[in-house]
């Protein structure tokens, strides 16, 4: 795993009237501030990466849909360092997965519907000077394979 990086399994409490998901409390161990809160949509196909941040703590919940998360650890000194991660979040894995700054992120779909991802960071986004710092999708550098031809 990448260090600086949880996942949180996440407890769906159903009844007949449907189902409540708590994400994220500021009574949990991983709350760390509030930001904003912003939902972020991928389609089939598509692949939303390379991006990180120098301040800001990104904490993902998948409420649609299921996606494919890919992390890259590319922070100098790291002990993880060139380490890349991949998880899948969503209806049938639910789970809070926490990406600290440093950390490069991307997703896409995993399966034939759009992607839905929560995301609670913890800044607000500077539309004057934007906290994210960008690779293409398909960087030999960090080489990942989306399984994808449509970035």
């Amino acid at each position: 795993m990448i260090d600086g990086v949880k996942v949180k399994d996440l407890s769906v409490i159903p009844d007949d009237r449907g189902y409540l998901m708590e994400m994220l409390r500021s009574d949990d161990p991983e709350f760390q501030r509030f930001g904003q809160v912003y939902m972020t949509v991928v389609y089939p196909g598509v692949v939303k990466a390379w991006h990180y941040h120098k301040k800001q703590t990104d904490h993902f919940v998948c409420v649609a849909g299921m996606a494919k998360v890919a992390l890259h650890d590319a922070r100098e000194g790291s002990p993880t360092q060139g380490e890349t991660n991949t998880f899948v979040i969503g209806w049938q894995h639910q789970r809070l997965l926490i990406i600290p700054p440093g950390v490069y992120h991307g997703f896409t779909p995993a399966g034939p519907e759009p992607a839905s991802i929560i995301n609670v960071p913890t800044e607000l986004y500077d539309r004057d000077e934007p906290d994210e710092f960008r690779r293409p999708f398909d960087d030999p550098e960090i080489g990942y394979d989306w399984g994808v031809s449509n970035g």
